[in-house]
């Protein structure tokens, strides 16, 4: 569940871009050690598309991070990561060592409604108005993101009735 340990009532410009690089570099990181765990069990596809978020969420959080610098250059960040858990990343739980691409992208699809819900209510809180257009163009991104990843998952075949977790065996004991 996301969570945030910052007053949104008191936010302010510098404060919502410094929060929304922070939300997209977890996400990054996130996305990044899913990649790697996928890796670690051969499964090239999966790790692929997760690395693939991993980029893409890197690239949203430099865009964040070069706007936050055009606008309060080297100003001191009042906000830091341990203000925030999983607000756009992915939950721990949804790493699976046999997932497909299309479990992947529920994943990703799941981070996304979640990125954009918690967008939507901070917006009810927020009363700065700058911080609240952020926030406002923050919604209107992660539905983009959201529409893109349906339109991925419409494109995939449907997932065989038996998957390749019904065939792995449980662990055992050698004795």
């Amino acid at each position: 569940m996301s969570s945030t340990r910052i007053d949104l009532t008191q936010i302010g410009t510098r404060d919502a871009l410094d929060l929304a690089v922070l939300i997209e570099e977890e996400a990054k990181d996130r996305y990044l050690e899913f990649a790697e765990q996928m890796a670690a069990h051969r499964n090239d596809d999966a790790q692929r598309f997760f690395s693939f978020m991993a980029d893409n969420e890197e690239k949203h959080r430099e865009a964040l991070a070069a706007r936050r610098y055009d606008e309060f250059g080297t100003e001191p960040v009042r906000v830091s990561r341990g203000m925030i858990f999983d607000v756009e990343a992915p939950g721990y739980e949804q790493a699976r060592m046999f997932q497909t691409v299309r479990q992947a992208l529920e994943t990703a699809l799941r981070s996304e409604v979640k990125a954009y819900d918690f967008f939507s209510r901070a917006l009810t809180q927020v009363t700065d108005a700058r911080a609240r257009a952020l926030f406002t163009e923050l919604c209107a991104e992660e539905a983009q993101h959201q529409r893109l990843v349906e339109e991925q998952l419409a494109r995939l075949p449907p997932e065989p009735a038996l998957g390749a977790e019904d065939y792995a065996d449980d662990p055992v004991s050698v004795d």
